[in-house]
């Protein structure tokens, strides 16, 4: 049994700090973060589908999927929520 090891190779650490020519916006990352949070909960319906329909007998990889587009979508609502909040102490803000 393999277990996968989930990467955000968006997220870098040190990334985060260069800001050179190429670098992506924050718009352009956040809009692929929500386009992979997409396919990750297309996939696991698929698999979810092909389950149910007795297509594949492979619970343990329809699983992982449902968990991987799970968790991915619970951590792009936590940063919503970050933005959100970051957005609102910004507003607070008296010039």
């Amino acid at each position: 049994m393999n277990i996968e090891k989930v990467v955000f190779d968006d997220f870098a650490l040190n990334e985060g700090a260069k800001a050179g020519k190429g670098a992506a916006s924050f718009s352009e990352i956040l809009k692929e973060s929500i386009s992979k949070v997409a396919e990750l909960e297309k996939e696991a319906s698929e698999q979810t589908l092909r389950l149910t329909k007795m297509e594949t007998q492979d619970v343990h990889n329809t699983m992982i999927s449902v968990q991987k587009a799970d968790l991915s979508f619970q951590m792009m609502m936590q940063i919503r929520n970050k933005i959100i909040d970051a957005y609102q102490e910004i507003m607070k803000i008296q010039v």
